[in-house]
């Protein structure tokens, strides 16, 4: 059960709102959701600033929402004991909320130029939306039961979100880019500042392209996250299109696969999609029509620049006749941004783990343009940090042993630190269990094992690797396949196991297979 708090406030001498259709409108949605018995409404009106504080003591919500009027930098309106205006700061709704964390889901700020108080609030909240200018009456309905629509029926906060801004526009008002959804980064991100200012800097620059290539579980997700956070605060428009999302249909040919990808991005960016006008199956080609459509419609509907991320490149790869063309064409849309101002608004990053053997041409691959980026494993000071942020006093003797198990594997060390905060068992009996199928790591490395098992000659080539004890110099595509998966190390044309967790476990598995 989800207990929604709203507080409203209308403080004499500030313009009317229609708070009470808003809150009436959002009760009438939540009963009949399909998952209205998962929530509760409470509802304070004419809220002073104690009435906030009662509020959130007495009735331990998940959600927040306040409806009411937003100052800009000096915070919200509430009301005093005479009804007349209470100003409260950002900062004093950051302490208010610092003291509920884990508590408070969400928090919506449904008043004009909040996001300011939004922002400040999100260091202690996971989900705060606020308002980047002023916003109507109608709207700001619109939004508030669209976004509970979205919750009501179970989805997350993100799509509710979205289905807000998508309300306000299906409404036909021009203000759907208003909400602004804020997240706080991570506390247990741990930061590489050379490596994400390069991002950014890069990001910066018309038509650039980044590529982040690094094994599984090296934190590619988080400093994509961490990169479109940014971009969206700097005012560019964000997307982020994981390959995994396509089904197998998808790759049936270049034509299926190039019309999922616009359609994709046009729902990303919650556009109507108008592929049927731009699409001439007869006289034209995909490769054509996909960039016809993103020239004569998407790219002229955003107004800021568009940082189009592509996560899991690396999926497409096995389809060689669409890779070959896809590829080629975002190299293409690359170079375009060199002659067309309009492609100058295209920004791509592209994300994939494995090395690309499919046989590209020079002039044709988004491989060898752009800034390439590659994520390094974790220091022992940053793990020493991460240890920190877990609230755990490590020994320098034990974050030795820890990583002499799993090296700086930025994944291997924080399950490993999550574990060891939240099961209450000791270094010593996780390390003692950790290769073996009792073990923390046992999903990921049954799910590795399950790829080698499927490979002979992958399994033959790491076989060689954890039963020496030296360097072992390996096939080109062994190599990459093995450096891609994050079982090993590469020094050159040869490679060592990424971690002792691997060549322990592996060395077992492979002995008896």
């Amino acid at each position: 059960m989800k207990k929604i708090l709203i507080l409203a406030a209308n403080p004499q001498g500030t313009s009317p709102l229609r708070l009470d259709q808003e809150v009436r409108d959002i009760a009438a949605g939540l009963e009949r959701a399909r998952k209205r018995e998962q929530f509760v409404l409470v509802q304070k009106w004419a809220v002073r600033p104690e009435d906030l504080r009662r509020g959130m003591l007495d009735h331990e919500p998940e959600i927040v929402h306040f409806s009411g009027h937003g100052a800009g930098e000096p915070g919200l309106l509430l009301e005093n004991d005479s009804g007349q205006v209470q100003l409260v700061t950002a900062a004093a709704l950051a302490e208010l909320f610092e003291l509920f964390v884990g508590k408070i889901e969400c928090v919506v700020l449904n008043a004009c130029y909040s996001q300011v108080q939004a922002e400040a609030i999100c260091h202690h909240v996971d989900y705060v939306i606020g308002m980047n200018q002023a916003i109507g009456d109608k709207a700001a309905i619109k939004f508030a039961v669209g976004f509970y629509d979205g919750l009501g029926a179970g989805r997350t906060v993100e799509t509710a979100y979205k289905l807000g801004c998508n309300a306000i526009r299906l409404a036909g008002i021009p203000e759907h880019l208003t909400p602004t959804l804020q997240q706080p980064e991570s506390h247990l991100y741990v930061e590489h500042p050379k490596i994400e200012s390069r991002c950014y800097e890069t990001l910066l620059q018309r038509g650039s392209l980044v590529r982040i290539k690094a094994p599984q579980g090296m934190g590619k997700t988080s400093l994509m996250a961490r990169v479109l956070t940014r971009s969206a605060k700097q005012g560019y428009c964000t997307v982020h299109l994981d390959l995994n999302l396509a089904e197998e249909r998808d790759f049936a040919s270049l034509d299926k696969f190039l019309q999922w990808f616009c359609v994709s991005i046009t729902q990303e960016l919650q556009l109507p999609n108008r592929l049927a006008d731009y699409w001439d199956e007869r006289f034209s080609t995909s490769k054509v029509n996909s960039t016809t459509y993103f020239e004569r419609y998407l790219l002229p509907q955003v107004g800021s620049p568009l940082v189009l991320c592509l996560d899991n490149v690396d999926l497409v790869f096995p389809y060689s006749a669409i890779a070959l063309e896809f590829l080629g064409l975002l190299r293409a849309w690359h170079e375009k941004a060199t002659t067309r101002k309009l492609w100058q608004k295209l920004r791509l990053v592209v994300v994939h783990s494995t090395e690309v053997y499919i046989p590209l041409k020079i002039h044709e691959s988004p491989f060898n343009v752009g800034v390439q980026i590659e994520l390094p494993e974790l220091t022992r000071e940053q793990v020493e940090e991460l240890a920190k942020r877990y609230q755990l006093n490590l020994t320098a003797v034990e974050v030795t042993q820890l990583m002499a198990m799993v090296g700086g594997h930025p994944y291997l060390v924080s399950e490993a630190l999550s574990h060891l905060k939240s099961d209450q068992i000791s270094l010593e009996q996780l390390l003692q269990a950790a290769t073996t199928e009792a073990g923390i790591y046992r999903n990921h490395l049954r799910r590795h094992w399950s790829v080698i098992q499927q490979d002979a000659e992958l399994g033959e080539a790491l076989k060689l690797v954890v039963t020496a004890t030296d360097t072992v110099r390996l096939a080109s595509t062994q190599a990459y396949k093995l450096d891609s998966m994050g079982l090993v190390r590469r020094r050159g044309n040869e490679v060592t196991p990424r971690c002792n967790l691997y060549r322990v476990y592996f060395r077992d598995c492979l002995a008896f297979s």
